[in-house]
C-alpha cells in the first residue's frame, strides 16, 4: 500500500494525521509527505529571518518523518499564507500523484473554513485541501489533463481512498493508541512551532476524538472511497 498526505506547511500533518501514517508505515506502507508551502511566515522570534525559517521547518519536518517511518518528504516552496488552489498547484499535486500512485490520499478538509473549538482554519490549509481534492477527481485520473505528463511517463492514477482531517465533522476515526507517542515525538521535532502546552493538547484531543469508538487514541477523518 501507497499512502500521499498533502498539505500546507510542515506540521500540519503530523497535528492531524501522523499517528495514523506511523501506524500504516508499521504495518508495511510505503508513506510519504507532499508539503505545498514553504513555512516562512511562522514565527514571533523578532531576530527570525523567512529564510532561516525555511531552512529550519523544512529540517523539522524531515526529522519527524523519520520518526514516523515516511518513505521521503517532498517540498513545492510556495510561499506560506499565499497558497491558492490555482492550476499550477494542481498539477504539482498530480505530479506526484501520477508518480507515487499512492492508494490512500490525505489532505485538509478545505470545508471546514472555522471551528466551533475557536479557530479560523488557515487559508492554506484550505487552498491546499482544495487543490488535492481537485487532483485526486477528477485531474489525476483523467489521461486528456495534463498530457505533458503522460509524455513523461507519469501515466493517470485513480486514488482509491481520500482521508480529510477534520476534527469536528468527521466520518472515520483512525485508532492510533500504539502509535499516539511517535505522533507526539514528532510533533516535538517541530521545535520553531510546538510547545508543551501544544502537545498536550494534541493527546488530549486524540483521546476525545478516540473516547468515540472505545479507542484511547485517535484521529479523525471524513473518508471517501472510490469505485469508479
Amino acid at each position: 500500500m501507497r499512502v500521499l498526505g498533502v498539505a500546507a506547511h510542515p506540521d500540519d500533518l503530523d497535528f492531524g494525521a501522523s499517528g495514523s501514517f506511523a501506524k500504516w508505515a508499521s504495518e508495511g506502507a510505503s508513506c510519504y509527505y507532499l508539503i505545498c508551502t514553504d513555512g516562512s511566515k511562522g514565527s514571533d522570534d523578532p531576530k527570525m529571518t523567512e529564510s532561516k525559517l525555511v531552512k529550519i521547518r523544512r529540517e523539522e519536518q524531515r526529522a519527524a518523518g523519520k520518526i514516523i517511518g515516511l518513505k521521503d518528504v517532498f517540498f513545492l516552496d510556495h510561499k506560506d499564507t499565499q497558497l491558492v488552489a490555482d492550476l499550477t498547484l494542481k498539477k504539482e499535486i498530480v505530479r506526484h500523484i501520477r508518480k507515487i500512485r499512492p492508494d490512500i490520499v490525505v489532505t485538509m478538509d478545505p470545508t471546514l473554513v472555522y471551528s466551533k473549538r475557536g479557530y479560523v482554519n488557515h487559508t492554506d490549509h484550505r487552498a491546499a485541501g482544495q487543490a488535492t481534492l481537485d487532483a485526486v477527481y477528477p485531474m489525476a485520473r483523467d489521461r486528456l489533463t495534463f498530457k505533458e505528463l503522460e509524455k513523461e511517463g507519469l501515466k493517470p492514477h485513480k486514488v482509491k481512498t481520500l482521508y480529510l482531517i477534520n476534527f469536528d465533522n468527521h466520518t472515520e476515526v483512525v485508532d492510533i493508541g500504539k502509535t499516539i507517542e511517535k505522533k507526539i515525538k514528532a510533533l516535538s521535532c517541530h521545535r520553531s512551532q510546538i510547545s508543551e502546552r501544544s502537545l498536550g493538547w494534541v493527546k488530549q484531543m486524540s483521546g476525545m476524538i478516540g473516547k468515540e469508538k472505545g479507542y484511547k487514541y485517535a484521529e479523525a477523518f471524513v473518508k471517501l472511497q472510490f469505485d469508479r
